[in-house]
């Protein structure tokens, strides 16, 4: 059996209420980083009584964070339970800090909410990138910490810490949006403890970039024949790396969804209107997993059919393509292009192109997997060339005024 540790101060009740009351608990060192901690309460006077009536003092264990779970035995016996006595309370202080298998009261670290997270991830054929990404920018303190004790103050420090390391603004949106989830995904689990939801959705709120008042993805338009030309290029790039950047140019999907792809979703019966069936993203609460029919190009139906006989039944469409937004960068710069633009500019040209073709936004909201309020608000500066027929129902300019107009009697 281990051996227990001893403190002169604490090892029984008669030595516990000598000690004056304050509010900083007394600590002793059972473990290498672990701390039994004892707080002597004042207690309290009762109305009509003037003597004070002592409280027991209770027992916590403090490892980075601190958790109270009993009562010392310091006015009645010890139970095991809700009532301890020293050695109890040093036993069930390890057990908590360092957990067993059998035992779930151990708090959720922000280590473990990330590591549940990319497990929930994989489970649901999510990117468990969004999930090492966070864990990357991640100090082993901070990873330490208890979901349970996280403040906003020290939530947004750290997301304000990654623009002071040199990242930009919506990269540290992004990766706070991961965290979010994370830690949101703790709280669903362990409802009772886990109330600091305000800490997350307070301090990791998205911060908007200096000077800009609406979206700067408004400007983000390529004409057809930039997309066809960026295509080529990288296709000349390699190969995979042209074949997926068609199909988000061609469908105006993201990524995550042509990641989903197999070989039965192309619907090719037809060469001269081929469909894909596009799987939704799961972004949004408790979506069932639901499939719409695209239509595309014969051009794109014959390079995906290409793929698809070539990768077999069993294997999915696209492979993941990691640096993705700095190897197309590179094809911008050898096509002297705005080096800011990113694939997801495919996604916003290809609702753009569709808007000034008058397609009714219902239809562009489904074939985007998106809303109408957000196509709306988005892209309101490109909803007013294709709204000119509204003219013909405005007041006429040209029209002769009626000079015998005359006022009847009441």
């Amino acid at each position: 059996m281990a051996r227990s540790i001893y403190s002169e101060k604490l090892k029984n009740r008669t030595n516990r209420l000598k000690l004056p009351p304050k509010r900083k608990p007394y600590k002793v060192l059972i473990a290498p980083g672990i701390f039994l901690a004892y707080r002597r309460n004042a207690g309290r006077r009762v109305e009509g009584d003037d003597r004070r009536r002592d409280a027991p003092g209770t027992w916590s264990v403090e490892c980075q964070w601190l958790k109270r779970f009993a009562l010392a035995d310091d006015y009645e016996d010890a139970n095991g339970t809700s009532v301890m006595s020293y050695h109890q309370a040093m036993a069930r202080a390890l057990k908590l800090a360092r957990g067993s298998d059998a035992d779930s009261d151990k708090p959720v670290t922000v280590a473990e909410a990330i590591d549940a997270y990319a497990t929930d991830l994989a489970a649901r054929g999510g990117a468990k990138y969004n999930a090492t990404s966070v864990r990357n920018h991640m100090t082993s303190a901070m990873l330490s910490k208890v979901v349970m004790l996280l403040t906003e103050t020290e939530l947004r420090d750290w997301r304000n810490g990654l623009i002071a390391k040199g990242l930009k603004v919506s990269s540290a949106n992004r990766i706070g949006k991961s965290l979010k989830a994370a830690l949101a995904l703790a709280a669903k689990r362990d409802r009772k403890r886990i109330t600091n939801v305000g800490a997350w959705k307070e301090g990791l709120k998205p911060l908007k970039a200096k000077g800009t008042n609406a979206p700067p993805r408004d400007n983000y338009y390529l004409p057809d024949a930039t997309i066809l030309a960026i295509v080529r290029e990288c296709y000349v790039e390699d190969a995979e790396f042209g074949a997926m950047i068609e199909t988000l140019a061609g469908t105006g999907v993201r990524e995550s969804q042509a990641l989903k792809l197999w070989p039965d979703d192309l619907q090719d019966d037809d060469p001269e209107a081929p469909r894909l069936m596009m799987w939704c993203s799961a972004k949004g609460r408790d979506r069932d997993p639901e499939q719409r029919a695209l239509p595309i190009t014969p051009k794109l139906a014959q390079m995906l059919r290409a793929r698809a006989i070539a990768r077999k039944s069993n294997r999915l469409l696209f492979d993941r393509i990691w640096n993705m937004s700095a190897r197309f960068r590179i094809v911008l710069e050898r096509l002297g292009l705005d080096l800011t633009l990113t694939p997801y500019t495919l996604r916003h040209s290809s609702i753009i192109r569709q808007i000034r073709r008058g397609t009714h936004l219902r239809i562009i909201a489904f074939n985007h997997d998106t809303s109408v309020q957000e196509i709306e608000r988005t892209y309101a500066r490109y909803l007013n060339p294709v709204a000119e027929d509204a003219r013909k129902g405005l007041l006429a300019d040209d029209v002769p005024v009626l000079d015998n107009v005359v006022r009847l009697a009441r």
